[in-house]
Protein backbone atom coordinates (compact mmCIF):
# COMPACT_ATOMS: atom_id res chain seq x y z
CA UNK A 1 0.00 0.00 0.00
CA UNK A 2 1.18 3.68 -0.36
CA UNK A 3 0.60 3.94 3.64
CA UNK A 4 3.13 1.01 3.43
CA UNK A 5 5.73 2.72 0.94
CA UNK A 6 5.74 5.81 2.85
CA UNK A 7 6.32 4.33 6.10
CA UNK A 8 9.17 2.49 4.77
CA UNK A 9 10.68 5.07 3.19
CA UNK A 10 11.19 7.16 6.55
CA UNK A 11 12.73 4.57 8.59
CA UNK A 12 16.08 5.65 9.63
CA UNK A 13 18.92 2.55 10.28
CA UNK A 14 19.35 0.58 12.97
CA UNK A 15 23.00 0.42 14.69
CA UNK A 16 24.34 -2.84 14.04
CA UNK A 17 24.56 -5.00 17.06
CA UNK A 18 23.32 -2.06 19.17
CA UNK A 19 23.37 -3.19 23.13
CA UNK A 20 19.39 -3.94 24.28
CA UNK A 21 18.67 -4.51 27.64
CA UNK A 22 14.95 -5.60 27.60
CA UNK A 23 13.63 -8.84 28.13
CA UNK A 24 14.94 -11.90 27.26
CA UNK A 25 13.54 -13.67 23.88
CA UNK A 26 14.06 -12.80 20.26
CA UNK A 27 11.65 -9.79 19.24
CA UNK A 28 11.67 -8.01 15.82
CA UNK A 29 12.43 -4.74 15.39
CA UNK A 30 11.85 -2.41 11.82
CA UNK A 31 13.41 -3.08 8.91
CA UNK A 32 15.31 -0.04 7.09
CA UNK A 33 16.66 -0.13 3.63
CA UNK A 34 20.02 1.47 4.03
CA UNK A 35 22.85 -1.03 3.53
CA UNK A 36 24.12 -1.82 6.88
CA UNK A 37 28.18 -1.60 7.56
CA UNK A 38 29.88 -4.89 6.89
CA UNK A 39 30.00 -7.90 8.93
CA UNK A 40 31.52 -10.88 9.38
CA UNK A 41 28.98 -12.50 11.47
CA UNK A 42 25.67 -12.57 12.62
CA UNK A 43 26.77 -12.56 16.22
CA UNK A 44 29.70 -10.63 18.03
CA UNK A 45 29.63 -10.78 21.82
CA UNK A 46 29.95 -8.14 23.38
CA UNK A 47 33.69 -7.89 25.20
CA UNK A 48 32.62 -7.59 28.63
CA UNK A 49 31.41 -11.17 28.78
CA UNK A 50 35.21 -12.65 28.28
CA UNK A 51 36.33 -14.47 31.03
CA UNK A 52 33.26 -14.77 32.57
CA UNK A 53 32.38 -17.38 35.25
CA UNK A 54 29.44 -17.38 36.31
CA UNK A 55 26.81 -17.43 33.60
CA UNK A 56 25.26 -14.00 33.06
CA UNK A 57 22.45 -14.65 30.45
CA UNK A 58 21.55 -10.91 30.14
CA UNK A 59 24.93 -9.50 29.02
CA UNK A 60 24.56 -11.79 26.05
CA UNK A 61 21.71 -9.71 24.38
CA UNK A 62 22.56 -7.42 21.29
CA UNK A 63 20.65 -6.29 18.19
CA UNK A 64 21.77 -6.74 14.99
CA UNK A 65 21.11 -6.46 11.50
CA UNK A 66 20.03 -9.21 9.03
CA UNK A 67 18.80 -9.19 5.41
CA UNK A 68 15.01 -9.08 4.29
CA UNK A 69 13.05 -9.29 1.62
CA UNK A 70 8.95 -7.69 1.70
CA UNK A 71 6.53 -10.29 0.82
CA UNK A 72 3.02 -10.78 -0.11
CA UNK A 73 1.31 -12.48 2.69
CA UNK A 74 -0.54 -14.91 0.39
CA UNK A 75 3.29 -15.74 -0.90
CA UNK A 76 5.03 -16.20 2.02
CA UNK A 77 4.98 -20.02 2.47
CA UNK A 78 6.52 -20.38 -1.77
CA UNK A 79 8.68 -17.88 -0.86
CA UNK A 80 9.88 -20.13 2.07
CA UNK A 81 9.90 -22.87 0.17
CA UNK A 82 11.52 -21.24 -2.95
CA UNK A 83 14.32 -19.68 -0.66
CA UNK A 84 15.43 -22.92 1.51
CA UNK A 85 18.46 -22.40 3.10
CA UNK A 86 18.47 -18.89 2.33
CA UNK A 87 16.45 -18.16 4.85
CA UNK A 88 17.88 -17.40 8.83
CA UNK A 89 18.37 -20.46 10.64
CA UNK A 90 18.61 -19.29 14.38
CA UNK A 91 17.63 -21.00 17.42
CA UNK A 92 13.99 -19.42 18.62
CA UNK A 93 13.77 -16.70 15.97
CA UNK A 94 11.00 -16.66 13.86
CA UNK A 95 11.91 -16.33 9.78
CA UNK A 96 9.00 -14.36 8.82
CA UNK A 97 7.96 -11.05 11.11
CA UNK A 98 5.64 -8.41 11.17
CA UNK A 99 6.36 -5.19 9.13
CA UNK A 100 5.07 -2.16 11.00
CA UNK A 101 2.61 -0.09 9.02
CA UNK A 102 2.27 -2.75 6.49
CA UNK A 103 -1.03 -4.45 8.34
CA UNK A 104 -1.85 -7.88 6.87
CA UNK A 105 -0.90 -7.08 3.16
CA UNK A 106 2.88 -7.53 3.63
CA UNK A 107 5.75 -9.76 5.69
CA UNK A 108 9.35 -10.08 6.46
CA UNK A 109 10.79 -13.22 5.14
CA UNK A 110 14.42 -12.82 6.98
CA UNK A 111 17.30 -13.98 4.87
CA UNK A 112 20.78 -15.61 6.25
CA UNK A 113 22.91 -12.69 6.36
CA UNK A 114 25.50 -14.23 4.02
CA UNK A 115 22.62 -12.86 1.52
CA UNK A 116 23.99 -9.17 0.05
CA UNK A 117 22.38 -8.72 -3.11
CA UNK A 118 19.56 -9.79 -5.51
CA UNK A 119 22.27 -12.39 -7.28
CA UNK A 120 22.18 -14.56 -4.28
CA UNK A 121 18.20 -15.44 -5.29
CA UNK A 122 18.68 -15.29 -8.45
CA UNK A 123 17.42 -18.69 -9.67
CA UNK A 124 14.43 -19.19 -7.01
CA UNK A 125 11.93 -18.06 -8.78
CA UNK A 126 10.78 -15.06 -6.92
CA UNK A 127 11.26 -12.06 -9.05
CA UNK A 128 9.12 -13.06 -11.52
CA UNK A 129 6.43 -13.03 -9.10
CA UNK A 130 7.05 -9.55 -8.22
CA UNK A 131 8.52 -10.33 -4.71
CA UNK A 132 12.45 -9.74 -4.42
CA UNK A 133 12.56 -5.96 -6.24
CA UNK A 134 15.15 -5.26 -3.25
CA UNK A 135 17.23 -6.29 -0.37
CA UNK A 136 15.82 -4.78 3.12
CA UNK A 137 17.34 -4.87 6.54
CA UNK A 138 16.04 -5.65 9.58
CA UNK A 139 17.06 -5.05 13.35
CA UNK A 140 17.06 -8.60 14.73
CA UNK A 141 17.13 -8.57 18.58
CA UNK A 142 18.71 -11.64 19.99
CA UNK A 143 19.44 -13.13 23.23
CA UNK A 144 21.25 -15.69 24.87
CA UNK A 145 18.32 -17.82 24.33
CA UNK A 146 19.41 -17.50 20.55
CA UNK A 147 22.91 -18.06 20.35
CA UNK A 148 24.26 -22.08 20.17
CA UNK A 149 26.54 -23.33 22.77
CA UNK A 150 29.86 -23.03 20.68
CA UNK A 151 28.62 -18.90 20.39
CA UNK A 152 28.37 -18.60 23.85
CA UNK A 153 31.97 -20.73 25.01
CA UNK A 154 33.38 -18.98 22.45
CA UNK A 155 32.56 -15.63 23.74
CA UNK A 156 33.09 -16.88 26.98
CA UNK A 157 36.57 -18.61 26.97
CA UNK A 158 40.04 -16.70 26.90
CA UNK A 159 41.25 -15.99 22.85
CA UNK A 160 42.64 -19.12 21.54
CA UNK A 161 41.41 -21.51 23.69
CA UNK A 162 39.81 -24.69 22.72
CA UNK A 163 35.83 -24.41 22.98
CA UNK A 164 34.06 -27.83 23.81
CA UNK A 165 30.48 -28.34 23.50
CA UNK A 166 30.69 -31.93 22.84
CA UNK A 167 29.78 -34.51 25.03
CA UNK A 168 28.06 -38.31 26.28
CA UNK A 169 24.62 -38.39 26.60
CA UNK A 170 23.30 -41.32 29.13
CA UNK A 171 19.27 -39.95 29.60
CA UNK A 172 19.43 -36.78 31.23
CA UNK A 173 22.89 -36.96 31.74
CA UNK A 174 25.35 -35.19 29.84
CA UNK A 175 28.77 -36.48 30.64
CA UNK A 176 32.00 -34.40 29.73
CA UNK A 177 35.92 -34.65 29.34
CA UNK A 178 36.88 -30.65 30.42
CA UNK A 179 40.38 -29.72 29.70
CA UNK A 180 42.75 -28.27 32.60
CA UNK A 181 42.08 -24.50 30.56
CA UNK A 182 38.32 -25.36 30.98
CA UNK A 183 38.17 -25.77 34.40
CA UNK A 184 37.81 -22.14 35.59
CA UNK A 185 34.93 -22.13 33.68
CA UNK A 186 33.50 -25.86 34.16
CA UNK A 187 30.20 -24.44 36.46
CA UNK A 188 29.30 -21.86 33.39
CA UNK A 189 29.63 -24.22 31.04
CA UNK A 190 27.82 -27.09 32.13
CA UNK A 191 24.80 -24.79 32.41
CA UNK A 192 25.63 -23.56 29.16
CA UNK A 193 25.04 -27.67 28.13
CA UNK A 194 22.25 -27.92 30.21
CA UNK A 195 20.47 -24.69 28.93
CA UNK A 196 20.90 -25.77 25.22
CA UNK A 197 19.77 -29.50 25.32
CA UNK A 198 16.25 -30.25 25.78
CA UNK A 199 16.42 -32.91 28.19
CA UNK A 200 19.43 -32.35 29.51
CA UNK A 201 18.67 -31.97 33.95
CA UNK A 202 22.83 -33.11 34.74
CA UNK A 203 26.12 -32.51 33.96
CA UNK A 204 28.97 -33.72 35.19
CA UNK A 205 32.66 -33.68 34.11
CA UNK A 206 34.60 -37.26 34.53
CA UNK A 207 37.90 -36.35 37.32
CA UNK A 208 39.69 -39.46 36.57
CA UNK A 209 40.34 -42.31 34.23
CA UNK A 210 37.97 -45.49 34.23
CA UNK A 211 39.21 -47.52 37.33
CA UNK A 212 40.11 -50.80 36.24
CA UNK A 213 38.59 -52.67 38.98
CA UNK A 214 34.79 -51.49 38.78
CA UNK A 215 34.95 -49.79 34.96
CA UNK A 216 33.50 -46.44 36.97
CA UNK A 217 35.54 -42.84 37.48
CA UNK A 218 35.39 -40.02 39.74
CA UNK A 219 32.89 -37.18 38.28
CA UNK A 220 32.11 -33.60 39.31
CA UNK A 221 28.60 -31.96 39.07
CA UNK A 222 28.65 -29.15 36.90
CA UNK A 223 25.12 -27.87 37.07
CA UNK A 224 21.64 -29.44 37.20
CA UNK A 225 20.19 -31.68 39.56
CA UNK A 226 22.39 -34.36 41.63
CA UNK A 227 20.53 -37.17 40.07
CA UNK A 228 22.86 -39.87 38.84
CA UNK A 229 20.60 -42.94 37.83
CA UNK A 230 19.82 -42.83 34.42
CA UNK A 231 17.34 -43.92 32.21
CA UNK A 232 18.57 -45.17 28.75
CA UNK A 233 16.90 -46.79 25.48
CA UNK A 234 18.99 -49.10 23.55
CA UNK A 235 18.51 -51.02 20.76
CA UNK A 236 14.92 -50.85 21.92
CA UNK A 237 15.60 -52.21 25.11
CA UNK A 238 15.47 -49.90 28.71
CA UNK A 239 18.39 -49.92 30.86
CA UNK A 240 18.38 -47.87 34.01
CA UNK A 241 21.52 -47.76 36.37
CA UNK A 242 23.58 -45.47 38.47
CA UNK A 243 25.78 -43.75 35.97
CA UNK A 244 28.24 -42.86 38.65
CA UNK A 245 28.52 -46.61 39.81
CA UNK A 246 29.06 -48.65 37.02
CA UNK A 247 30.16 -48.16 33.40
CA UNK A 248 28.58 -47.25 30.08
CA UNK A 249 29.11 -46.07 26.81
CA UNK A 250 26.27 -44.81 24.88
CA UNK A 251 29.16 -45.12 21.09
CA UNK A 252 28.84 -48.74 21.69
CA UNK A 253 24.91 -49.13 20.75
CA UNK A 254 26.20 -50.31 17.52
CA UNK A 255 28.38 -52.67 18.53
CA UNK A 256 25.81 -54.43 21.15
CA UNK A 257 23.73 -54.99 18.03
CA UNK A 258 26.16 -55.94 15.56
CA UNK A 259 27.41 -59.21 18.01
CA UNK A 260 23.77 -59.81 18.93
CA UNK A 261 22.83 -59.72 15.55
CA UNK A 262 25.18 -63.47 15.04
CA UNK A 263 23.25 -64.40 17.95
CA UNK A 264 20.92 -67.43 17.03
CA UNK A 265 17.84 -68.28 19.52
CA UNK A 266 18.57 -71.73 21.35
CA UNK A 267 22.78 -70.09 21.40
CA UNK A 268 24.11 -70.10 24.83
CA UNK A 269 25.89 -66.53 25.50
CA UNK A 270 28.59 -66.39 28.03
CA UNK A 271 29.28 -62.98 29.38
CA UNK A 272 32.58 -62.26 31.32
CA UNK A 273 32.47 -58.68 31.80
CA UNK A 274 28.45 -57.82 31.64
CA UNK A 275 28.17 -54.38 32.98
CA UNK A 276 24.51 -53.71 33.67
CA UNK A 277 23.59 -56.09 30.70
CA UNK A 278 23.98 -54.28 26.72
CA UNK A 279 24.99 -57.57 25.54
CA UNK A 280 23.24 -60.15 27.75
CA UNK A 281 19.69 -58.27 28.03
CA UNK A 282 19.51 -57.87 23.94
CA UNK A 283 20.97 -61.60 23.92
CA UNK A 284 18.49 -62.72 26.21
CA UNK A 285 15.29 -60.94 24.29
CA UNK A 286 16.50 -63.00 21.32
CA UNK A 287 16.03 -66.19 22.88
CA UNK A 288 19.57 -67.11 23.86
CA UNK A 289 20.32 -68.65 27.86
CA UNK A 290 22.76 -65.78 28.81
CA UNK A 291 25.15 -66.17 31.92
CA UNK A 292 26.48 -62.80 32.72
CA UNK A 293 28.95 -61.74 34.95
CA UNK A 294 30.10 -58.71 36.71
CA UNK A 295 32.74 -58.14 39.47
CA UNK A 296 31.25 -54.74 40.27
CA UNK A 297 28.58 -55.49 42.71
CA UNK A 298 26.43 -52.37 41.51
CA UNK A 299 26.82 -53.59 38.03
CA UNK A 300 25.62 -57.18 39.33
CA UNK A 301 22.56 -55.11 41.05
CA UNK A 302 21.32 -53.28 37.95
CA UNK A 303 22.15 -56.44 35.75
CA UNK A 304 19.37 -58.08 37.81
CA UNK A 305 17.35 -55.05 37.25
CA UNK A 306 17.35 -54.73 33.61
CA UNK A 307 16.80 -58.47 33.20
CA UNK A 308 13.64 -57.69 35.35
CA UNK A 309 12.39 -55.09 33.41
CA UNK A 310 13.14 -56.41 29.84
CA UNK A 311 11.21 -59.40 30.93
CA UNK A 312 13.77 -61.73 30.25
CA UNK A 313 15.03 -62.98 34.16
CA UNK A 314 13.88 -66.53 33.00
CA UNK A 315 16.59 -66.44 30.50
CA UNK A 316 19.28 -64.61 32.42
CA UNK A 317 21.44 -65.78 35.35
CA UNK A 318 23.61 -63.64 36.91
CA UNK A 319 27.05 -63.90 39.03
CA UNK A 320 29.07 -61.87 41.00
CA UNK A 321 32.87 -62.77 40.54
CA UNK A 322 36.04 -61.93 39.18
CA UNK A 323 36.28 -63.00 35.26
CA UNK A 324 38.98 -65.43 35.78
CA UNK A 325 37.13 -67.12 38.77
CA UNK A 326 34.06 -66.87 36.63
CA UNK A 327 35.65 -68.48 33.45
CA UNK A 328 37.31 -71.38 35.51
CA UNK A 329 34.42 -71.89 38.28
CA UNK A 330 30.33 -71.54 36.75
CA UNK A 331 31.41 -71.64 33.17
CA UNK A 332 33.86 -74.70 33.21
CA UNK A 333 30.76 -76.55 35.20
CA UNK A 334 28.46 -75.38 32.25
CA UNK A 335 30.94 -76.15 29.14
CA UNK A 336 30.80 -80.28 28.91
CA UNK A 337 27.01 -80.58 29.06
CA UNK A 338 26.58 -78.07 26.35
CA UNK A 339 29.19 -79.22 24.59
CA UNK A 340 27.93 -82.93 24.34
CA UNK A 341 24.64 -81.37 23.43
CA UNK A 342 26.44 -79.26 20.12
CA UNK A 343 25.35 -76.08 21.49
CA UNK A 344 26.76 -72.90 19.73
CA UNK A 345 28.23 -70.63 22.58
CA UNK A 346 29.61 -67.18 22.32
CA UNK A 347 31.97 -65.76 25.01
CA UNK A 348 31.72 -62.00 25.31
CA UNK A 349 34.78 -60.70 27.05
CA UNK A 350 33.63 -56.65 26.53
CA UNK A 351 37.22 -55.31 29.60
CA UNK A 352 39.42 -53.96 26.52
CA UNK A 353 42.27 -52.44 28.97
CA UNK A 354 42.41 -56.26 30.39
CA UNK A 355 40.21 -58.57 28.35
CA UNK A 356 43.28 -60.16 26.62
CA UNK A 357 44.77 -60.82 30.19
CA UNK A 358 41.69 -63.20 30.57
CA UNK A 359 42.10 -65.28 27.62
CA UNK A 360 44.96 -67.33 29.60
CA UNK A 361 42.11 -68.81 31.91
CA UNK A 362 40.53 -71.51 29.01
CA UNK A 363 44.17 -73.10 29.18
CA UNK A 364 43.33 -76.75 29.94
CA UNK A 365 39.93 -75.44 31.27
CA UNK A 366 38.07 -79.15 30.10
CA UNK A 367 41.51 -80.85 31.22
CA UNK A 368 39.33 -83.14 33.33
CA UNK A 369 36.88 -84.00 30.86
CA UNK A 370 38.79 -85.17 28.23
CA UNK A 371 36.08 -87.31 26.46
CA UNK A 372 34.13 -84.20 26.07
CA UNK A 373 36.98 -83.66 23.51
CA UNK A 374 35.89 -85.98 20.48
CA UNK A 375 31.94 -85.39 21.40
CA UNK A 376 32.31 -81.29 21.13
CA UNK A 377 34.60 -81.61 16.90
CA UNK A 378 33.42 -78.40 15.68
CA UNK A 379 30.93 -76.85 18.37
CA UNK A 380 33.94 -75.30 21.00
CA UNK A 381 33.16 -71.62 21.90
CA UNK A 382 33.30 -68.66 20.01
CA UNK A 383 34.88 -65.92 21.68
CA UNK A 384 34.60 -62.05 21.03
CA UNK A 385 37.45 -60.49 23.08
CA UNK A 386 37.75 -56.74 23.05
CA UNK A 387 40.82 -54.73 23.20
CA UNK A 388 43.08 -51.08 23.24
CA UNK A 389 45.81 -50.89 20.77
CA UNK A 390 48.07 -47.72 20.50
CA UNK A 391 50.25 -49.49 18.03
CA UNK A 392 50.73 -48.33 14.39
CA UNK A 393 49.24 -51.46 13.34
CA UNK A 394 46.58 -52.29 16.10
CA UNK A 395 45.18 -55.65 14.45
CA UNK A 396 48.05 -57.25 14.04
CA UNK A 397 48.90 -56.25 17.97
CA UNK A 398 45.63 -57.63 19.27
CA UNK A 399 46.07 -61.28 17.74
CA UNK A 400 49.59 -60.78 18.92
CA UNK A 401 49.08 -60.12 22.48
CA UNK A 402 45.50 -62.17 22.21
CA UNK A 403 47.38 -65.22 20.51
CA UNK A 404 50.21 -64.87 23.82
CA UNK A 405 48.11 -64.97 26.56
CA UNK A 406 45.46 -67.48 25.29
CA UNK A 407 48.88 -69.69 23.97
CA UNK A 408 48.01 -70.56 20.52
CA UNK A 409 48.69 -69.52 16.65
CA UNK A 410 45.65 -67.24 15.47
CA UNK A 411 47.07 -65.78 12.56
CA UNK A 412 44.12 -67.10 9.54
CA UNK A 413 41.92 -68.61 11.99
CA UNK A 414 40.48 -65.17 13.67
CA UNK A 415 38.94 -62.21 12.45
CA UNK A 416 39.24 -58.28 14.10
CA UNK A 417 36.61 -55.98 14.14
CA UNK A 418 37.61 -51.72 14.35
CA UNK A 419 34.90 -50.67 16.74
CA UNK A 420 36.14 -47.07 17.56
CA UNK A 421 38.66 -44.62 17.70
CA UNK A 422 38.79 -44.09 21.36
CA UNK A 423 41.55 -41.12 20.86
CA UNK A 424 44.42 -40.03 19.08
CA UNK A 425 46.42 -43.05 18.40
CA UNK A 426 43.98 -45.20 20.38
CA UNK A 427 41.24 -47.75 18.54
CA UNK A 428 38.98 -50.36 20.31
CA UNK A 429 38.99 -53.30 18.17
CA UNK A 430 37.60 -56.62 18.87
CA UNK A 431 39.23 -60.03 17.75
CA UNK A 432 36.87 -63.36 17.44
CA UNK A 433 38.28 -66.69 16.98
CA UNK A 434 36.83 -70.24 17.94
CA UNK A 435 38.36 -71.83 20.90
CA UNK A 436 41.41 -74.02 20.22
CA UNK A 437 40.88 -77.70 20.95
CA UNK A 438 44.48 -77.82 22.04
CA UNK A 439 44.01 -75.11 24.38
CA UNK A 440 40.83 -75.81 25.98
CA UNK A 441 41.69 -79.73 27.07
CA UNK A 442 45.32 -79.15 27.10
CA UNK A 443 46.67 -79.78 30.89
CA UNK A 444 48.43 -76.50 31.13
CA UNK A 445 47.78 -74.21 34.10
CA UNK A 446 47.83 -70.57 33.19
CA UNK A 447 49.81 -67.99 35.25
CA UNK A 448 48.37 -64.91 35.43
CA UNK A 449 50.56 -62.02 33.01
CA UNK A 450 52.69 -59.33 34.74
CA UNK A 451 49.82 -56.96 34.15
CA UNK A 452 46.91 -58.99 35.57
CA UNK A 453 49.45 -59.78 38.43
CA UNK A 454 50.48 -56.12 39.32
CA UNK A 455 46.44 -55.36 39.16
CA UNK A 456 45.49 -57.68 41.31
CA UNK A 457 48.29 -57.15 43.85
CA UNK A 458 47.54 -53.12 43.90
CA UNK A 459 43.90 -54.18 44.31
CA UNK A 460 44.49 -56.38 47.38
CA UNK A 461 46.61 -53.50 48.99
Amino acid sequence: STACRRLQSSLKPHPLCARSSSSPGATAGMSEQNTPSSDQALYQAPPSVRGMTVLDREAFTQTVTVPALLVPTGLVNRALKSLKKLTLQRPGVKRVVEEEGCGETHKLVLLDPRVSSLDAIAGTGLQDLGVASEIRHFALRLTYDNLRSEEVLRAVLPDGHDVTSGFSRVGHIAHMNLRDHQLPYRNLIGQVIMDKNPGVTCVVNKTNSIDSTYRHFSMELLAGEDNMVAKVRENGLLYEFDFSRVYWNPRLSTEHERIVSQLRREDVVVDVFAGVGPFAVPAARRGCAVFANDLNPESFRWLQHNSRINKVTDKVTAFNLDGRDFIRGPVRDLLPDLLRAKTSVHVVMNLPALAIDFLDSFRGLLAHEPGVGVACEGTLPRVHCYSFSKDDAPQRDVVRRAAASLGAELDGVCSVHMVRNVAPNKEMLCVSFTLPKEVVFSDTHPKPSAKRQKLEEGTAS
